[in-house]
């Protein structure tokens, strides 16, 4: 996850294959195509379906664990604290549980030991829920994607892709991604041209040596708005989640039976979401949807 790291960790543990993660974001000037849509913004829960509340009263604290340095997920904030989308979800999490609420940063690689042996309750640190990841945690409803997107110089933009529609193109993805995969599988009539990671993806766009890229819609929103892509281009197409290549989802991990926690997380959820601070934590955080 974390270059195994989830925003694409959805794909890396679903197929078992590496990715790069997001970049940090950076503003860029508006446009007309892409940026004149309206932001979108991804919701998990079904209105009709209200989680039940469960018994709050036996929660006293909960600690969240997260990650050190993902931004914008999580990251450190000037004042040297806990900060990012995923710190900030775990603290309106804890507003409508009406509990104590902790947030440990921690480098990526040592948050499963440090949930088994107790030093906290939960991870939120945009971990991807596959079947490996079931079979050690527990895990909450989940609570974003990471989507995969195509990606086209400005003045070459799609409204619509579809297989038939990329017939002879030159497409780039990271080689042994998801991405490329799913090209390979789906977009058997276009010309697929791998690369060895996101830098070199971006740039062959750049220098037209491809006609779109395929990757991971998260940290391509930020590259496309960012000041490294020198505004170059854009988003084409919509966003392909198809679970078999791009995971189920991102959820908070739990113990292995800690289920009064996952429900009481699953309920909080729900209830952060219908207020609309979900929403308003999403356009905070995420200048251009990568959906």
């Amino acid at each position: 996850m974390r270059s195994a790291r989830a925003a694409v960790a959805a794909i890396v543990l679903c197929l078992g294959i590496a990715a790069a993660g997001p970049e940090a974001r950076a503003q860029a000037p508006v446009r007309p195509a892409v940026e004149a849509a309206p932001q979108a913004v991804p919701g998990f829960w079904d209105p009709r379906r209200r989680p039940e509340r469960p018994d709050l009263s036996r929660i006293t604290v909960i600690r969240f664990l997260t990650e050190t340095d993902y931004p914008p997920f999580n990251f450190t904030g000037p004042d040297g604290n806990p900060a990012g989308f995923n710190v900030d979800l775990a603290r309106a999490i804890c507003d409508e549980i009406k509990v104590t609420c902790t947030v440990q940063m921690r480098r990526f690689e040592t948050l499963l030991d440090a949930l088994s042996s107790n030093r906290g309750d939960a991870i939120i640190a945009s971990m991807a829920v596959t079947p490996q990841m079931r079979a050690r945690l527990d895990f909450s409803d989940p609570y974003y994607r990471a989507p995969a997107r195509f990606v086209s110089r400005r003045d070459a933009v799609m409204t619509e892709i579809r297989p038939e529609f990329l017939e002879g193109k030159k497409i780039g993805a990271v080689a042994g991604t998801a991405h490329e995969a799913y090209l390979k599988a789906m977009f058997t009539d276009a010309e697929i041209k791998a690369y060895p990671n996101d830098d070199a993806l971006r740039q062959a766009l750049r220098r037209a040596e491809v006609d779109l890229i395929f990757g991971d819609g998260i940290s391509l929103a930020f590259w496309v708005n960012g000041t490294d892509s020198a505004d170059c281009c854009a988003f084409s197409g919509g966003p392909f989640v198809e679970s078999r290549y791009f995971g189920e989802g991102v959820g908070i991990g739990v113990r292995k039976g800690n289920d009064l926690l996952r429900q009481a997380l699953n309920w909080a959820l729900f209830r952060v979401w219908e207020k609309g601070r979900y929403t308003d934590l999403w356009l905070r955080y995420f200048s251009i949807s990568p959906f």
